[in-house]
């Protein structure tokens, strides 16, 4: 079965930095895009950034760009999503995906003073 289980969420003061992690199971990591998104009660989900299966090309929203970097690890099936100058808009709940069709367990993102 397919896994994907997403870490590191808690509270952040504005400003500061974050580190996520998503670990995966259940399917050959090193052959699937993987993608970050977030989400807010009461709104749609929003895509911030995506990376290929070999960790060579990424791209991002306007959102996420300049402050997000996401990278991977194919050896250790982990994923990770470097959140740096947060803002309070950022908070959300954070969520890996293979592709955009198979979400994981998602790890909640509190930006506040």
């Amino acid at each position: 079965e397919v896994q994907l289980q997403a870490f590191g969420g808690g509270l952040v003061q504005p400003g500061g930095s974050l580190r996520l992690s998503c670990e995966a199971s259940g399917f050959a990591f090193g052959s699937y895009e993987m993608t970050w998104l977030r989400q807010v009660p009461g709104k749609g989900p929003e895509w911030l950034a995506v990376i290929n299966n070999g960790g060579d090309s990424t791209l991002y929203t306007d959102s996420a760009k300049g402050r997000f970097t996401i990278s991977r690890d194919n050896a250790k099936s982990k994923l990770y999503l470097h959140m740096s100058s947060l803002k309070p808009e950022d908070t959300a709940v954070y969520y890996c995906t293979r592709g955009l069709g198979v979400w994981g367990q998602g790890t909640k993102v509190t930006v506040s003073s």
